[in-house]
């Protein structure tokens, strides 16, 4: 075994942060780094869950604990015996946070992250594991859904300098990626706290011209409502930028999204999809969506799953509603559990119908697959999942000709 076993939970950020996590650690053969999530209760179970697995898989190994819900939670995760150390996030970026025993010059401040992550020169060499290449433009938030917990493990929000990022992202081209997603917390609320406020379309706008040789840019969640002009003019016109967006939607009723603490309207996340798919009718459209959410009635809940059709969501992502200790939301009068888990699964039975369906539909076209590390697997420009039924070049970006669909992916030749 070479360097340390990473167990990734939770978002795209993370798994750019565990990419670095992994270079910093490179040499401790001994150890098991969990970097968990804390967005549900589901998540932090989870990571209880893995650790405890790690443990009888790895008798021997230490186990380390960062991200959220490390955060958020450090004396549930030091009350394992399993668990060895609990580094917050912002220790998780110390070149020293994986030593045993921990110097004291371990320590790192909040403000330092980002000092840290510009500058690790790991970064050209990470995403061993991965033909797509994440990236980590901003973290934080300065937004409080009633429902959320993150900004309490992650912070206000804060931005990597558009040099930086285009440094970053010029060095895993040169190494190789020719697919980079841009990450973060609140990706939409890139520069606010930088000098100049710039903006996400204008970060996307100098990765273009400044690194000419990066073939495709994705980027992560996005808040819908935050899609101005500059942006929205790059994700539909522009080649380079993959036609797939996923939105932070949460809910379909317009009171359901007050009580949230969101900042746009039912009709306003369906008027910007109608733009989107206006102007470029390939774009798939993923989004996170709440089930059970306190004081949600059915008529609510049915206004959420209508919102499916009217998004035309082929990703729906479905959180089924949990309390988080601290959050406004967990004050409110709270739904039966199996009430919520009722609306989950409806959620989730009409978004596997759609994405079914947009699946069949792609039957029979030609699909651009970047090729992942098995040689046989990747995604479409859409994020469709491909299968092929050949081997290719992992890493290389191919031309699919679709012939089927088979357990919730696309299957093809390279042509």
């Amino acid at each position: 075994m070479s360097g340390p076993e990473l167990v990734t939970l939770g978002c795209r950020l993370n798994i750019a942060e565990s990419e670095a996590i992994r270079a910093l650690a490179a040499d401790q053969d001994d150890l098991v780094i969990v970097n968990s999530c804390a967005v549900t209760a589901e998540a932090v179970r989870q990571a209880k869950k893995a650790i405890r697995k790690a443990a009888r898989a790895r008798p021997d190994s230490r186990i380390v604990v960062t991200g959220c819900a490390a955060q958020i939670e450090p004396e549930t995760f030091a009350a394992m015996p399993e668990v060895s150390r609990v580094l917050g996030n912002a220790d998780k970026h110390a070149a020293t946070a994986f030593r045993f025993p921990r110097p004291a010059e371990a320590e790192v401040r909040v403000s330092d992250i980002f000092a840290v992550r510009q500058h690790a020169p790991q970064l050209a060499r990470a995403f061993a594991e991965h033909a797509r290449a994440f990236v980590e433009v901003q973290t934080g938030c300065d937004h409080r859904c009633t429902f959320c917990v993150i900004p309490y493990g992650r912070g206000d929000s804060r931005s990597a300098p558009a040099g930086a990022v285009i440094d970053r992202i010029a060095a895993l081209v040169d190494a190789g990626h020719r697919e980079v997603v841009l990450t973060g917390v609140d990706l939409t609320s890139y520069g606010a706290d930088l000098p100049g406020a710039p903006t996400l379309g204008g970060l996307v706008e100098r990765i273009l011209r400044y690194v000419p040789a990066l073939e495709r840019l994705r980027l992560s969640s996005l808040d819908s409502i935050e899609i101005d002009d500059r942006l929205f003019a790059l994700v539909t016109e522009e080649p380079r930028v993959m036609p797939h967006l996923h939105l932070s939607l949460q809910s379909g009723d317009d009171m359901i999204l007050k009580r949230m603490k969101r900042r746009h309207s039912r009709a306003q996340a369906v008027a910007m999809v109608e733009r989107l798919k206006a102007k470029r009718p390939a774009i798939a459209i993923g989004a996170d969506l709440i089930a059970g959410f306190p004081t949600e009635d059915e008529d609510m809940a049915a206004n959420t799953l209508r919102l499916l059709a009217d998004c035309d969501i082929v990703f729906g992502h479905v959180f089924p509603y949990s309390p988080r200790a601290g959050t406004p939301a967990a004050r409110m009068p709270q739904l039966p559990r199996e009430t919520i888990r009722t609306r989950a699964r409806a959620l989730r039975d009409a978004a596997d119908r759609r994405r079914a369906g947009w699946l069949d539909s792609l039957v029979g076209t030609r699909q651009s697959m970047l090729v992942e590390r098995d040689g046989l697997t990747g995604h479409a420009a859409n994020f469709a999942r491909i299968r092929l039924d050949a081997p290719a070049t992992p890493g290389a970006i191919v031309a699919v000709s679709i012939s089927r669909v088979e357990d919730d992916a696309l299957i093809g030749s390279p042509a």
